[in-house]
């Protein structure tokens, strides 16, 4: 199916929204792209969409767990097999999302910068991993070494992904 029909399929638009549609070319090409689009202007389909073309797993490094879990709720609703890992997960769903990850299963992935720096993670992603892409990507020189000081090492992990294209989203550009 093109991006197109898929875009109809699990989301419902006809259309793409500015510069959408150029992330997701971007994306399934393999090339790396920065997308800075306004609150509301449909940055996680530019991730979501290649997830659900079924190429292989879309990771996805968020910084907080309630907007993980918003994401993987919408993604569900759209028909994509959506997890998260994070520290709020109880045993047994922890146990599920790397179940579905070991077998295959998990379209898109979101996690932390802590949780993907933990390395655990990457033996199980590494062989389908298509994209990593990094939401609310200002963190990484905003403020993100203040913040979250794991911002400023997602190099370390994405680097052992030589083959993932990446996508950097965000809202808030600064120079």
């Amino acid at each position: 199916m093109t991006a197109e029909e898929i875009l109809k399929k699990h989301w419902g638009y006809s259309a793409f929204k500015p510069l959408q549609k150029e992330a997701v070319e971007a994306a399934l090409a393999g090339r790396d792209c920065l997308v800075v689009l306004p609150t509301g202007g449909g940055k996680s389909l530019c991730y979501q969409l290649p997830a659900a073309m079924g190429k292989g797993l879309v990771l996805v490094v968020s910084p907080l767990i309630a907007l993980m879990d918003d994401q993987v709720a919408a993604a569900r609703e759209a028909g994509l097999a959506a997890d998260a890992l994070h520290s709020n997960l109880k045993v047994g769903p922890k146990r599920e999302v790397y179940k579905n990850l070991s077998e295959g299963k998990t379209e898109l992935l979101y996690v932390s910068p802590e949780r993907l720096l933990a390395g655990d993670l990457l033996t199980l992603i590494a062989p389908r991993l298509i994209l990593a892409a990094v939401d609310e990507a200002h963190c990484v020189s905003h403020w993100g070494h203040e913040f979250r000081p794991e911002y400023r090492r997602l190099t370390e992990a994405l680097d052992l992904f030589p083959g993932a294209a990446r996508m950097a989203l965000t809202a808030t550009a600064t120079p």
